[in-house]
């Protein structure tokens, strides 16, 4: 948190602030990490391939080891194997270059050009096209988790700013983007663009497809991996495609890592394909979603319909950007 804070005084230092805003606001509120957390979602909590704790039913991806007992090498370890969705990242989605919104709605714009969201309008009046620029933090969530509960199996760590979209130039550049992916090419098609239609509906009700790996669910396309939405609709339909376009990003760079499956039971490992399934996700700005989703469960996975989850949780002014709060699916080896 430190480290974050001696980041926004020397960006304030450096550019004097808000210098070349454009016409959206920086607004913002920093979460409250008691009542805006739906904790439910760290469910179900698993013992080998066994629930050992649950509320309503909590989808999981079905990762977890058939071995309830487990040990390490490295660090020698012998003990239980454990599953559980791990509080672990915050991704911020916003309009405005540089608007911290998960701090307050602090301005830290430096002076190095940085395109403005937007959206534009098509036939009828139709969103054709969003823009957004997208920022990543570690957070304090399961370090606090860790303290309480004693639990080896938490991330250790600090609330840290550690990506904004804004210093990246690929983001706003597809044939940049192509040069990090370039398989994207093979599914700028309408029949690839037609089988997503088949991960939406595997999303709506459960985990969307990891053979559909191009697929982003029910808010279209993975690709390309950069700020452009195309014809995305809504503004929170928008906002998840970024963060999921974000996660598969930071994968293939090597940032995001694997937590996942008999692999990670004694440490995390290299993923530069993203497994949509190892990711759910809740909002926690403008309107925490602590209520409303499908079955009573107040997070959802990647690519599910935001019909069943978003209504009214979006609002002008100061209700277009959107945070979200990312559970990844964590197997580790508890030592006894």
């Amino acid at each position: 948190m430190k480290r974050l804070w001696m980041l926004v005084v020397a960006l304030l230092a450096w550019g004097g602030g808000a210098q070349g805003a454009g016409l959206s606001t920086c607004v913002g509120r920093m979460p409250n990490l008691i009542a805006d957390i739906c904790w439910s979602c760290m469910m179900p909590i698993s013992l080998g391939p066994g629930r050992l704790m649950d509320v309503r039913n909590q989808e999981d991806n079905g990762s977890n080891p058939s071995n309830p007992v487990c040990s390490c090498v490295v660090k020698p370890t012998i003990g239980l194997s454990t599953g559980f969705w791990e509080p672990a990242r915050i991704v911020e989605v916003v309009r405005r270059p540089y608007c911290l919104v998960s701090l307050g709605g602090i301005d830290v714009d430096p002076g190095i050009p940085a395109p403005e969201a937007g959206r534009s309008a098509g036939v009828s009046g139709v969103t054709s096209e969003q823009f957004y620029q997208a920022h990543y933090y570690t957070t304090t969530v399961a370090q606090l988790l860790s303290v309480l509960m004693d639990s080896p199996c938490m991330e250790k760590g600090t609330f840290d700013l550690a990506y904004m979209t804004e210093l990246d130039p690929l983001w706003n550049d597809d044939m940049l983007t192509a040069i990090l992916s370039p398989e994207s090419l093979l599914f700028a098609n309408p029949i690839a663009v037609a089988a997503c239609a088949a991960d939406c509906v595997a999303a709506t009700a459960g985990f969307g497809s990891s053979k559909l790996f191009w697929c982003a669910g029910c808010q279209g396309s993975l690709y390309p991996l950069n700020g452009h939405a195309g014809s995305a609709g809504g503004g929170i339909r928008g906002a998840e495609l970024m963060v999921q376009r974000l996660m598969a990003k930071l994968h293939r760079c090597l940032v995001a890592w694997g937590w996942e499956g008999e692999a990670a039971l004694c440490g995390p490992y290299l993923m530069p394909e993203m497994d949509k399934q190892a990711y759910k996700v809740q909002l926690l700005y403008p309107t925490p979603q602590t209520y409303g989703g499908v079955g009573g469960r107040c997070c959802q996975p990647f690519g599910r319909s935001t019909v069943l989850w978003g209504a009214g949780r979006e609002y002008p002014v100061v209700g277009e950007d959107f945070t979200f709060l990312l559970f990844r699916k964590r197997n580790c080896c508890a030592g006894i």
